[in-house]
């Protein structure tokens, strides 16, 4: 009764105040209409394959620029510091580079979760719940919708050439691009995997089946924790980790 389903609910969500938090982790199975315009709407949605199809062969791509660009033996680390101790970056350092892009996205990932999707906007905020509901609430008003489990391209690409930049002013080129193409395949894994625990049906006892049970109880238990979705590891340092149940067998 707080919202008109028949409408777009983006623009009317602001409005619930101080009840839109207990109003958007209360999970319903049924499609959700953000925008009043078709184009928008269509930006906002997308199938789980489009995300593998469009950034898989950017991800070969960059890989294989990287590791040519290494190979010619020109990019050497702290070179805009000192030359005389300059560290030079080989080629077969490449795989270890991406590896790094890939755990630093892990990290990434657990922050932009906690702190930017968990956000708790405030109560008399119209356009911070607006935005927090546009970025994660609607996913955790309509977990089912399928077309909202993965991030479509479009917006995604903004996201994406924002932390390219920002590696490019930290890092030598060749080396920021290592590091963000690494890190580019770890949002894709990360993509396919969040898509895989909504509608996927892992073995008992897998990986896969532990972090299925683990993202279960941050939707409908524990929204307050449980923040890794790829991994648990980085619930563990910043305490946020679930908590085992254990039942007691009945004598």
């Amino acid at each position: 009764d707080l919202v008109d389903w028949q409408k777009p609910l983006l623009w009317q969500v602001g409005y619930l105040g101080e009840k839109y938090d207990e109003w958007v982790h209360q999970p319903v199975d049924r499609p959700i209409r953000l925008f009043h315009s078709d184009f928008l709407e269509s930006l906002s949605k997308t199938a789980w394959y489009v995300v593998f199809i469009v950034w898989a062969p950017v991800v070969l791509y960059l890989s294989w620029v990287s590791y040519t660009s290494l190979a010619q033996g020109n990019t050497r680390l702290f070179s805009s510091f000192t030359t005389e101790y300059s560290i030079p970056v080989h080629k077969y350092y490449f795989p270890f580079i991406f590896l790094l892009g890939m755990f630093l996205w892990s990290l990434l990932e657990y922050l932009i979760h906690r702190f930017v999707f968990h956000m708790k906007p405030p109560a008399s905020n119209y356009y911070l719940i607006t935005l927090h509901f546009l970025l994660h609430g609607q996913h955790h008003k309509s977990p089912f919708d399928s077309s909202r489990l993965v991030f479509p391209p479009v917006p995604a690409s903004l996201v994406i050439g924002f932390f390219y930049g920002v590696l490019r002013l930290l890092l030598p080129e060749v080396l920021g691009l290592s590091v963000f193409v690494g890190g580019l395949c770890g949002y894709v894994v990360y993509d396919m995997m969040h898509y895989y625990l909504h509608y996927g049906s892992p073995k008992k006892g897998t990986y896969l089946y532990g972090l299925k049970a683990y993202h279960v109880k941050h939707h409908f238990e524990h929204q307050k924790s449980g923040f890794g979705i790829s991994t648990r590891f980085w619930d563990h340092p910043f305490r946020t980790l679930i908590p085992e149940e254990t039942f007691e067998k009945e004598d």
